[in-house]
């Protein structure tokens, strides 16, 4: 369901999918559907980086690359929807930032869902504003194998909220899928069949990204889905 047609006079639930997206995958996808099925969110919004504070050093694809490649990742899912609110800001793309922003267009009868990932919500305390993030959405943390979160160092941090009431921890079946190594695949023309969408293979295939002779960027933080 689109966040357009909740019925009137409830609160809407958004979920949001951050992160690079270079390129999104099949896993971004799982998530995104798992949590809102789970949560029963009314959307889940996708939202590339415009130019992500925690990858300054690294080479990424353009931003408009990015944008279409997820645009055609999720059109044939209802409940996705895509917003290009970070890669029109000017600067740094800073969560908290782009949290209050959605609550200005929103309104006060919206709910956020901040999925993340559980590597990602142990750096929580190096993010840019942190108790602004946990206060102006709900973080869905998904699990991911070789990663535990720190509750009690990432509480010691933010004393003066608890976090118990902001956090949602949420298991998802697990599918490895990396877009560092789809990058890779592509550059030694390796098929990336079945790890994310036809049509996403189709454009990068005829815009010629990732290949050698493009700018390939080395790392991206495997299925990052969020920005700092």
């Amino acid at each position: 369901m689109s966040i357009n047609e909740t019925k009137p006079n409830t609160r809407r639930k958004l979920g949001l999918m951050g992160g690079t997206f270079d390129p999104v995958h099949n896993g971004h996808l799982l998530i995104a559907n798992e949590a809102g099925w789970r949560l029963e969110l009314d959307a889940v919004l996708f939202i590339p980086t415009g130019d992500p504070p925690h990858k300054q050093n690294l080479n990424i694809t353009p931003a408009r690359r990015r944008l279409e490649m997820v645009r055609l990742a999720t059109q044939d899912n209802p409940l996705f929807e895509v917003s290009p609110i970070e890669i029109e800001r000017p600067g740094l793309s800073y969560t908290a930032q782009t949290l209050q922003a959605l609550h200005e267009d929103y309104g006060e009868e919206t709910d956020f869902y901040f999925i993340i990932g559980v590597d990602a919500a142990a750096e929580l305390l190096s993010w840019n504003e942190p108790d602004q993030v946990v206060t102006l959405a709900k973080l869905v943390v998904v699990n991911r194998p070789g990663f535990d979160l720190p509750l009690a160092k990432l509480q010691a941090g933010l004393p003066q909220i608890d976090l118990n009431e902001h956090l949602i921890l949420l298991d998802v079946p697990l599918v490895e899928i990396s877009s560092t190594e789809i990058r890779h695949r592509v550059s030694q023309h390796i098929s990336i069949r079945y790890l994310l969408p036809e049509e996403v293979i189709a454009y990068i295939e005829r815009e010629k990204i990732y290949l050698p002779q493009a700018a390939l960027p080395v790392a991206d933080g495997e299925a990052q889905i969020h920005a700092h």
